[in-house]
């Protein structure tokens, strides 16, 4: 079953300044995820249990899973130098 994906405004606002090039690579992706969820124990980051990450790229998706809702929330984008600036913090 395929996981539903939902956006944090600041992740939407970061959508935007991609060129289009990258957008495109980093939709796919994301659609990619939402079919196929990648193996949680492998994309987990390290020091944090509720969030996850996915390379493409130089460009990282960090995300949260919610399995009783299939809910993928997209949490950053960025490069790989800013985005794990500035986290929200745990939940």
């Amino acid at each position: 079953m395929q996981h539903q994906i939902e956006f944090r405004p600041a992740a939407l606002k970061d959508l935007k300044a991609f060129p289009k090039r990258d957008l495109v690579r980093i939709k796919k992706k994301i659609e990619d995820i939402a079919a196929t969820l990648p193996n949680p124990d492998q994309t987990r980051m390290e020091g944090r249990t509720d969030l996850h990450k996915v390379r493409v790229g130089d460009y990282r998706i960090i995300y949260t899973i919610d399995a009783d809702r299939l809910i993928i929330l997209i949490v950053k984008i960025g490069h790989r130098k800013d985005v794990y600036k500035n986290l929200p913090p745990p939940q």
